[in-house]
């Protein structure tokens, strides 16, 4: 007798992905029905956030989501959702490249202005905007993560 397949996660990603798609759905209008930011919002319907119940009832809703989809919206994913330790996709890579050739600019900085630690990940704001720019439109990427210093013991 063949065993039932259960949904996972990565299968919750993909019909909402597939639905967004099929469906000309904004991530900006998911996250205005959720109050939350767009950024975030992106973060959670791709899998790398929890959602409350309420939160995931309303995603299941926009994307007419299956019960047990909706269940799993609101289970502590796994994050990391790169497929390979270096990104393939251009864009994702080019971020990547960043990290690469400014890392140790950027760690350098804050650890001269703030101190030993790191930037949190967790207590953490993103904001992505367009701007104009008549040579070409520029991405406005404001990333703020509070700063945890080590401590001793």
């Amino acid at each position: 007798m063949p065993v039932e397949r259960l949904m996972t996660r990565e299968d919750v990603t993909d019909l909402i992905y597939a639905t967004k798609v099929q469906k000309g759905i904004k991530w900006g209008d998911v996250a205005a029905k959720l109050s939350l930011s767009k950024e975030w919002t992106t973060a959670a319907c791709l899998g790398q956030m929890t959602l409350t119940p309420e939160q995931a009832a309303i995603v299941g809703d926009i994307f007419s989501l299956p019960k047990e989809a909706v269940t799993l919206l609101t289970v502590v994913p796994y994050k990391g959702s790169l497929p390979t330790s270096i990104p393939t996709d251009p864009l994702i890579y080019r971020w990547y490249e960043i990290v690469n050739v400014y890392g140790t600019t950027i760690k350098e900085l804050i650890h001269e202005e703030f101190g030993d630690g790191i930037m949190s990940a967790i207590d953490f704001s993103m904001d992505i905007k367009r701007e104009a720019d008549p040579k070409g439109d520029r991405v406005r990427v404001v990333l703020s993560g509070k700063f945890l210093p080590y401590k001793t013991y």
